[in-house]
């Protein structure tokens, strides 16, 4: 039995409807405003975090001046803006020109260079009043542009996983005192130079990858120096690539806890920080998105059910915790790698553009309220997110899965009951699990075969969320629960 209570826990705010796109220049491309278009009309995603990418921007002129060329920065927000996107810019990397190695670049890529053959600078700059004048004036550019009242709505914060391979790589990761003190001065920087620009811009950092001695350093550092710091930017991944293959680490959402927001916290609270506004600027089940199933067979569950369900049962702990999540922006990397379908990247839809379960899952929780309601079930295996709107619909996400999601969970039938009287109200079902809103599981039951017109048609039609059923509210209602399917259930006027 699953009851819906009508009692109001607290306000909820829909953290959970955010994604980074990468790579940011593929806004201007064909193939990345095709994404984007989907993700706008559809209403699955609120905020787009891209990268400043100020190695299109920055150059020295004849004399040795700071010269800015703002032109395809532009092509990128305008596109976001009018499709309706939130921003959040990671102000990154350092423009080559200022860089005190020119040559200290990483890729974090299949490839030797990144999406159009560039690098990602990680060198301090040759002077951080150099690196501020830069945030001044791109800062200054884009209030310029976009007006004060549209930008104080976003966020930025100060460079991509300062403590990890996009900062200061030439050192190992075990050197995170080094980094961290030059971090420090970078962010110090940073915030000056977008301050001079924009009073109501959110600041933040580090956009931390999961180095905990380099996330106490700078909160260290933002403690002592009064530094401004409107919210923490943090990087949450289950696992890893390295840890799927050698099994120390499988698929499991409460890693996110023991591993990352749990010690994250902990040193939140050691400075006074627990109750600032976190943002989790990537998150993922498995970090490593320029990675596929040719490294890594597990990462098939990115294809499949699985990554709906354990999204669906993610939210459900987030929800009840006690992190100040204002938003939670899943990773889209490794997309422009792809060269077949269901290969195993951390996208939303696949080569030839087929829907994932993992965006219809987008897609069921963009439909939430924004009032947490008390629920309740009998099986430790059942994951609830119960929600109302102003208007009195219900709205609630639930997913049927084990600690590990395995597949050996038994079928099972749930009774689904509301403490309102809903009798006179319409029940409508949306469901992911392995023969429905599931191409790849139909491709699998086909033999994996050549894509043909025919087959592709057959499959992006399969992705298309659609309800199984829809009912008076004054029939009983009843799931029928197989391993790691997610359910979507609305009651309306």
């Amino acid at each position: 039995m699953i009851k819906i209570h009508d009692k109001v826990i607290k306000n909820q705010p829909k953290f959970w409807n955010h994604a980074l796109f990468h790579p940011t220049d593929a806004i201007e491309d064909s193939w990345g405003k095709r994404i984007l278009d989907r993700m706008a009309a559809d209403g699955a995603i609120k905020t787009i975090r891209i990268y400043s990418m100020f190695e299109d921007i920055v150059y020295l002129g004849e004399n040795g001046e700071l010269c800015y060329d703002f032109r395809i920065t532009d092509l990128r927000l305008d596109y976001l803006l009018e499709k309706g996107y939130d921003i959040l810019i990671a102000y990154a990397a350092m423009p080559v020109c200022i860089a005190k190695d020119k040559n200290l670049n990483n890729c974090a890529s299949k490839n030797a260079t990144r999406y159009k053959g560039k690098l990602f600078n990680t060198s301090p700059p040759t002077d951080y009043a150099l690196w501020e004048e830069v945030c001044y004036e791109y800062t200054k550019h884009l209030v310029e542009r976009y007006g004060e009242d549209t930008v104080a709505k976003w966020h930025c914060h100060c460079h991509n996983e300062p403590d990890g391979a996009f900062w200061m790589n030439d050192l190992p990761s075990k050197e995170f005192i080094p980094k961290s003190r030059e971090y420090c001065k970078l962010y110090d920087a940073f915030v000056r130079g977008v301050r001079r620009a924009s009073k109501g811009i959110r600041v933040g950092g580090p956009a931390l990858a999961h180095k905990l001695e380099f996330l106490d350093c700078f909160l260290s550092h933002v403690k002592e120096s009064g530094v401004e710091m409107n919210y923490i930017a943090l990087h949450t991944y289950g696992t890893s690539v390295v840890n799927l293959n050698s099994g120390a680490r499988p698929l499991a959402t409460e890693n996110h806890f023991k591993y990352r927001l749990d010690p994250y916290m902990e040193i939140m609270r050691k400075y006074g920080f627990e109750n600032v506004e976190m943002i989790i600027d990537e998150w993922g089940a498995s970090s490593m998105g320029y990675f596929n199933i040719e490294e890594c067979p597990s990462l098939i569950f990115r294809e499949n059910e699985v990554y709906s369900s354990y999204f669906a049962k993610l939210i459900c702990q987030l929800v009840h915790s006690d992190f100040n999540i204002s938003k939670m922006m899943i990773c889209l990397s490794g997309q422009h790698e792809m060269t077949t379908d269901f290969s195993g990247f951390r996208n939303f839809f696949t080569l030839n553009f087929i829907t994932k379960p993992i965006y219809n899952a987008h897609l069921m929780t963009s439909k939430m309220g924004d009032l947490l309601l008390e629920s309740e079930t009998d099986n430790e295996n059942i994951f609830v997110v119960s929600t109302k709107d102003g208007e009195g619909s219900y709205s609630t996400i639930l997913t049927y899965c084990s600690e590990f999601f395995e597949e050996n969970l038994p079928d099972i039938t749930e009774k689904v009951t509301f403490a309102e009287d809903v009798s006179d109200k319409k029940v409508s079902v949306w469901c992911i699990d392995k023969n429905t809103t599931n191409p790849y599981r139909m491709w699998e039951r086909e033999g994996k075969p050549e894509m043909t017109e025919e087959l592709l048609k057959a499959l992006r039609e399969e992705g298309k969320l659609k309800p199984i059923k829809v009912q008076s509210g004054s029939e009983p209602l009843y799931l029928s629960l197989t391993a790691n399917c997610t359910y979507l259930i609305t009651v309306t006027k």
